[in-house]
């Protein structure tokens, strides 16, 4: 999988005049559309002054988990390492939150403002062992073009 035309597409949505939840889904929507291994695709943004993670835009089967405290499941981990967590099989992670019964591997990349954790992108694979560090790197640019907008 190659991931330079998508950072094209990427810069693209970034710098058109929709609002920011508006290209944050078209985000989502390019990345689970052109990768055949990002089944739900979605961000989540700290709660205000809260220890809790709320679901921003997302494409996907519809989620229970709008709201996610700081250090349950993956995401809720992230929030607390301020690290990317990639998870191959997510059956062997205790603190996983099942979204779906067909999720089988999900990875999670913060954004950072000024140093900040002020949210990740979250997708989920229905596919085993899928992301490799190509996947890292590429979402680590869309969470840093992510950043510019906010």
């Amino acid at each position: 999988m190659t991931f330079e035309p998508l950072r094209t597409q990427v810069n693209s949505i970034m710098k058109n005049s929709k609002s920011v939840d508006a290209r944050l889904l078209e985000i989502c929507e390019l990345l689970e559309s052109n990768i055949p291994y990002y089944n739900w695709v979605g961000f989540y943004f700290k709660n205000g002054d809260k220890n809790e993670l709320k679901l921003g835009p997302y494409v996907g089967e519809p989620t229970d988990h709008t709201i996610i405290p700081f250090g349950k499941g993956i995401c809720g981990q992230v929030a607390l390492s301020n690290e990317n967590f990639v998870v191959p099989d997510v059956s062997a992670q205790d603190n996983y939150i099942a979204c779906s019964i067909t999720v089988k591997a999900e990875i999670v990349i913060p954004i950072f403002i000024d140093g900040e954790n002020i949210g990740q992108i979250d997708i989920d694979s229905n596919t085993p062992h899928p992301f490799s560090e190509k996947d890292e790197r590429f979402l680590e640019f869309v969470c840093q073009k992510v950043a510019e907008i906010l």
